[in-house]
């Protein structure tokens, strides 16, 4: 994600190393920064300290600074793309109440979380979700009314939607949007939900 090359870059200036291109970086140099996230990052609860190690794609994504070279981007699109699991039974759209509960919820997966708690999907926190929340992020592009934009709940569009919410990698690579699916956050009911609440046309979202 940008927040690790944010961070290496962080990094990199207190330890007073002059900035480099990406084809430059010093592999030495992340590995020092790495062990130095690692010394302060300590395991408590159900947050562990393995979730610094970067896969494949992170690695990517911070070695070109988030901006990947178009054959590696395609690479990278086309193994992220494999990893989604559309649902078995074809059905890409639940309850959207539950879905905007979902996206209200940034409970789950913190050291103060039970390893029971359901996890929310944190929307709010990056996304404009609907036209009557007074507080949200814009990290995020605003979501107000995307299916209404979108021209609603099209075959097409519902499964874009999910394998968005599945693996945002597969779509925009080194996409600051958590990996849903992939990483096991949100089960496959709860993506469906989410699905509803952008697609389905009596969804706050499109009023």
């Amino acid at each position: 994600m940008r927040t690790t090359v944010l961070a290496f870059a962080a990094l990199a200036m207190a330890l007073g190393i002059a900035p480099v291109s990406a084809a430059d970086t010093d592999p030495a140099l992340l590995t020092k920064a790495t062990a130095l996230m690692e010394k302060d990052f300590q395991s408590r609860g159900i947050a562990k300290v393995e979730r610094l190690k970067q896969d494949d794609v992170m690695s990517l994504c911070t070695q070109y600074r988030g901006a990947l070279p178009a054959d590696v981007a395609k690479r990278v699109q086309a193994e992220q793309m494999a990893t989604i699991k559309f649902p078995a039974d074809g059905k890409y759209m639940g309850d959207w109440k539950n879905g905007d509960k979902i996206a209200q919820s940034g409970r789950g997966a913190t050291w103060s979380d039970k390893p029971d708690t359901v996890n929310g999907g944190g929307c709010y926190n990056c996304h404009r979700v609907s036209g009557t929340e007074l507080s949200y992020g814009t990290i995020g592009p605003s979501l107000y009314q995307f299916g209404k934009l979108r021209g609603g709940p099209t075959e097409a569009n519902m499964k874009y939607v999910y394998g968005k919410l599945y693996n945002s990698q597969a779509y925009v690579p080194c996409s600051n949007m958590p990996r849903f699916g992939y990483h096991g956050v949100l089960t496959e009911a709860q993506i469906k939900d989410l699905v509803a609440l952008l697609l389905d046309p009596e969804s706050i979202v499109n009023q």
